[in-house]
Order: structure tokens, then C-alpha cells, then sequence
């Protein structure tokens, strides 16, 4: 007496019989033999028909973002939300075109807090005015104490709890001009 397992594994044929010459395509041995090998394949068929999505960082798995990230030499903050890591890889070509600018920085800042900060550069150029309603940071001054090539970022973010300071510190220092310095204001949105 036949079973119906017995039924399926006797019926049962490779899809790879197609590229095999006519004589064996008839040969049930061949067909159920060659189902070995096609369960091995078929995973690896898989990968390759979506390795497309591997690359994307948007479709990407969880597990291959820290490896897409060393393609673009970024060392990923494993307390970033995934969906700020996937849009900073996403990203990262175009921060570095911009990189040392106040583009880029407002760029990198804003993927990595959801909040686009205020740049403010000091300019110590001589003032076409003086005294109570010069531009800030245009005093005279202020060149004289040594912070010429200085900049300011403030951040208002919904909970300050949530951003670390010293990440935001990192990715300022990465990004700008290595001669200048900066002051940091991270305060928390009024409601």
C-alpha cells in the first residue's frame, strides 16, 4: 500500500530538470535526486534575486547596516535609533561632499537629533555699525580675546534625555574645519 508521503516523493520533481538534455528530464530517479541539491540552492536563490535590497540602506537587514556603514567609513552609535542609522548611511555620500560647512553640520545634526539646529558664525570682520545693534559676534572685542573662526550650535530637542551631549560634541568635531571652535546649547523645547 502506497501512502500519500510515499505519493508526494514519488511525484515529486526538480524544476532543474529543464536544463538538463531531454533523455533525463523523464527520469524520476534524476528528478527527486536533483531535490537534494535544489533545497541546498534555494535560499542562496533567494539572496541573490533581492541582493539589490542588501545595498539599499532603506531595505537593508537589521544585521548588514554596521557593514553597509563601514563602506562609507562611519562607526555607528549602536544608540541610534535604526531608523537614523539607516538615513545617515543613506546620507553619508552627501554629508561628505558637505562636510566642514554649516550645511553639512545642520545636515548631520538633524538626522541625528530629528531637530535642525541653529548655526550662528561669529564673523570679526570691523562692524559697518557699532554699539547696541551690531550682528552678534562682529565686536572688536571679541576678535581681541582669540575667538575669531568660532561658531555657535544650539539644539532645542523635545527631551533632552534622549540626546547625548557627547555624541552631538563627536559629530561636531568630525565635521568642522579643524581650526575652529565652537560653544554647544542643548536645551529642551518649550511646549
Amino acid at each position: 500500500m502506497v501512502t500519500d508521503s510515499e505519493d508526494d516523493i514519488a511525484t515529486q520533481c526538480s524544476s532543474y530538470l529543464q536544463y538538463l538534455p531531454a533523455i533525463y528530464r523523464d527520469d524520476d530517479f534524476v528528478g527527486r535526486f536533483l531535490c537534494i541539491f535544489e533545497d541546498i540552492l534555494k535560499p542562496l536563490e533567494e539572496v541573490i534575486e533581492n541582493l539589490a535590497h542588501y545595498f539599499d540602506p532603506g531595505t537593508a537587514p537589521h544585521t548588514f547596516v554596521p557593514w553597509l556603514a563601514s563602506w562609507v567609513g562611519l562607526v555607528m552609535d549602536e544608540r541610534m535609533p535604526e531608523v537614523t542609522r539607516h538615513e545617515l548611511i543613506k546620507s553619508m555620500a552627501e554629508l561628505y561632499r558637505w562636510q566642514g560647512t554649516r550645511r553639512g553640520l545642520s545636515e548631520y545634526l538633524r538626522i541625528y537629533t530629528g531637530v535642525t539646529p541653529q548655526i550662528i558664525e561669529h564673523i570679526f570682520d570691523p562692524p559697518a555699525q557699532s554699539g547696541h545693534d551690531a550682528e552678534l559676534g562682529t565686536s572688536q572685542s571679541a576678535k581681541e580675546e582669540g575667538n575669531a573662526f568660532s561658531f555657535s550650535v544650539s539644539l532645542n530637542v523635545p527631551d533632552t534625555s534622549t540626546k547625548d551631549a557627547d555624541v552631538v560634541r563627536t559629530i561636531i568635531e568630525m565635521e568642522k574645519p579643524a581650526h575652529t571652535t565652537y560653544t554647544l546649547k542643548i536645551s529642551k523645547q518649550k511646549s
